[in-house]
């Protein structure tokens, strides 16, 4: 039987999950596409299908409010591109309807930028005794980039030692500052502090303290900032033989110049201030001023580089591969109106989304990408369009 599936978001990843999703008539009978604006909803829905779009407008934190709209709709599974503030509150939902789960990024409180897997693990037993699936972190880093490594373990290596995810916009939008995804998630991620995973505990640097130059295929060597990034929480948690796991990212001298003036004046603060007599967070305000990064996707050029590098043991010997995919701007452009960070992120979730609607990864509880079989997953790729390929034996 055909599925319903309800997306709640639409932002730059919401419309690539919308439209990889509406060209799924094989699986899905019906989509709702729901947000706090309803009319960014119609103006995705328009260009989208075969499979018939429904739009709704909801408040993401009201657990009621969600539970009406689905009660209404009746889906089979959600997808969850809002905010990741907002996750237990459409787990809640979820849980009170009998609808599978999936998001691509973890629970993160308003008011600190704290960022773990700890809140949406606790929902384990409640979601296991309801029968229902949750598959958390299912875009690009985390969710590809769980997947790869997951995919390496289970073809290539006996143990993994070694892990560095590497994260490359090499793409330019040709605005001053602008950020790749939502404005107030991204900042408030790469101005806290750096994190990895070294002999059995994590290390903590300052935020960008630690940086080098990889040389990323087909773009060439970039300056790239080791940062905290969710997936390495539960990779280290479950490829345990893991001595070393880190995340690095590009950003350009310019991106950082202006993220740090914007620090000094107080800018990227998410503590609350009183204005004009209202109470507003500065980094809320910040994101309010910004370019809207769905509207960065026609005029961008450039590709992304995203990968794991992963050694360890096969069979006793040391070997080591790097495992990545390389995404055009103006390629995702022409498929979704979208530009590549959004589509890498996009594109990952509508599989997911695909595999857990069909029973492929059906199982009950709550599931990180690496837990799942990769081989179907690996498969779509790039028949949604992000090809990936593998060097043995060569060092980044």
């Amino acid at each position: 039987m055909k599925k319903r599936l309800m997306i709640i978001g639409a932002g730059g990843v919401g419309t690539v999950v919308v439209k990889k999703s509406a060209r799924m008539d094989d699986v899905y009978e019906a989509i709702l596409l729901a947000s706090r604006t309803k009319s960014k909803c119609d103006a995705i829905a328009q260009d989208a299908g075969p499979v018939p779009i429904e739009t709704a407008s909801v408040d993401a934190d009201d657990v009621q409010a969600l539970v009406t709209l689905m009660n209404r709709f009746k889906p089979d599974l959600v997808i969850n591109v809002a905010l990741p503030y907002q996750d237990l509150t459409i787990m809640d939902a979820c849980l009170e309807c009998g609808v599978d789960y999936i998001d691509t990024a973890n629970y993160e409180p308003k008011d600190k930028a704290e960022f773990e897997y700890s809140y949406q693990w606790a929902y384990q037993e409640k979601f296991k005794k309801a029968g229902l699936t949750a598959i958390l972190g299912s875009g690009f880093d985390p969710g590809v980039t769980n997947v790869f490594t997951s995919y390496i373990a289970k073809h290539y290596l006996d143990e993994i030692h070694y892990l560095d995810i590497v994260d490359c916009n090499a793409g330019d939008h040709g605005k001053s500052f602008a950020t790749n995804f939502n404005p107030e998630i991204n900042i408030r991620e790469i101005t806290q502090e750096g994190k990895f995973w070294e002999d059995g505990q994590w290390k903590t640097t300052e935020p960008l303290e630690i940086h080098q130059s990889v040389e990323y295929p087909r773009v060439g060597p970039k300056e790239s900032y080791l940062l905290f990034h969710e997936e390495l929480e539960s990779l280290v948690k479950h490829y345990p033989t893991i001595k070393r796991a880190r995340f690095w990212m590009t950003f350009s001298q310019q991106y950082i110049t202006h993220l740090q003036v914007l620090e000094n004046v107080g800018m990227t603060s998410i503590k609350p201030i009183t204005y004009q007599g209202m109470e507003i967070q500065p980094l809320q305000f910040l994101k309010a001023v910004l370019p809207e990064p769905s509207s960065l996707g026609e005029h961008y050029q450039g590709q992304t580089s995203i990968g794991c590098q992963i050694r360890g043991l096969k069979q006793g010997e040391e070997h080591s591969y790097f495992i990545f995919n390389n995404c055009s701007h103006q390629k995702a452009y022409q498929d979704t109106k979208s530009q590549a960070v959004s589509f890498t992120t996009g594109v990952p979730a509508a599989i997911t989304g695909r595999l857990l609607a069909l029973g492929t990864w059906k199982q009950s509880g709550i599931w990180n990408m690496e837990q799942l079989d990769p081989d179907p997953f690996m498969q779509l790729l790039p028949q949604l369009g992000l090809v990936w390929e593998i060097v043995a034996d060569g060092l980044l």
